[in-house]
């Protein structure tokens, strides 16, 4: 089993949260993707590969969101 089969599997189990909570689920699917040939290089566990390919994901939209909101503080 691949990082990939890791991403199809949690996509299938998104299904089962609630109607509100399943974006987040599929999201964190998709996440697990986006690093996945890079990782699994470095990674001899495919789950290993896909916790830090969302690790590294998150961090990114949360390294964005603190620079949007140091550009809103900034005087013009």
């Amino acid at each position: 089993m691949g990082v990939k089969d890791v991403s199809l599997r949690w996509m299938k189990a998104s299904r089962a949260l609630t109607k509100e909570d399943q974006i987040y689920g599929q999201m964190v699917a998709q996440m697990a993707k986006k690093h996945s040939s890079e990782a699994f290089y470095a990674l001899d566990d495919p789950l290993e590969a896909a916790v830090f390919s969302v690790l590294v994901e998150m961090k990114k939209e949360r390294a964005e969101e603190d620079k949007l909101e140091l550009e809103k503080g900034k005087p013009e």
